[in-house]
């Protein structure tokens, strides 16, 4: 999943940063494009919660285009900074969180036996993805193993959308997203020594890039 991700990321980076050449020569900042993306997915929030699923997914899909744009800009520009890569992390949460909320409110409107509880188990996977890594790396810890990230979340929910099969979707969500984040916790344990090692070093420590835009950060 990983090499996926990055085959992705080197498909994409040429045509991202004409686009983001252009917005930069007309005055659009990072942090700019970081909000427009929140915008745009609170209209996939509203399309799903309308029970627009499929035209939710097409917007998803523009979105994650507009969400890939800020870290893009920052880099091109020049203009990255701690605070702009803290907030297009905090920021991708919130948008996760608002499309899975306007899922609970469709299919509380036409009783999602199923699809409730799943959608409530994908958020939390979702969010433990990320803190695991986040905690992680705040302790000193390496951790970017397990292979359900924020770029392939968003993926599966959009072709999920896209094809209108949202109980499957949010099941797979579901599975993979716990699993990644436990595969995260068992990893942190191995690379710490677990608790018999108490504070001791690591296997694999974290060093903060000088500038995490020039890796892609923004996780995840």
């Amino acid at each position: 999943m990983a090499f996926i991700e990055q085959k992705v990321r080197d498909v994409s980076r040429i045509p991202l940063e004409a686009v983001a050449k252009a917005l930069d020569r007309v005055g659009v900042s990072p942090n700019m494009m970081t909000y427009f993306g929140l915008l745009l997915t609170a209209g996939v929030a509203v399309l799903a919660g309308l029970g627009e699923i499929r035209w939710a997914g097409v917007a998803y899909f523009v979105s994650a285009i507009g969400d890939a744009m800020d870290g893009t800009l920052a880099r091109v520009s020049g203009k990255g900074s701690r605070f702009g890569a803290f907030l297009d992390s905090t920021i991708d949460r919130f948008e996760e969180s608002i499309v899975f909320l306007g899922l609970i409110i469709y299919y509380n409107q036409v009783g999602g036996v199923y699809e409730i509880p799943l959608i409530l188990v994908a958020t939390v996977g979702s969010l433990m993805v990320s803190y695991t890594r986040a905690r992680a790396e705040a302790l000193g810890i390496a951790c970017k193993v397990g292979f359900m990230t924020r770029i392939p979340r968003v993926a599966v929910m959009i072709v999920g959308m896209l094809l209108d099969q949202m109980l499957i979707t949010l099941a797979v969500l579901a599975v993979t997203s716990l699993f990644t984040a436990f595969h995260r916790m068992v990893h942190v344990s191995r690379m710490s020594g677990g608790e018999k090692n108490g504070w001791g070093p690591v296997q694999e420590p974290f060093f903060p890039p000088v500038s995490p835009v020039l890796e892609g950060e923004g996780e995840k």
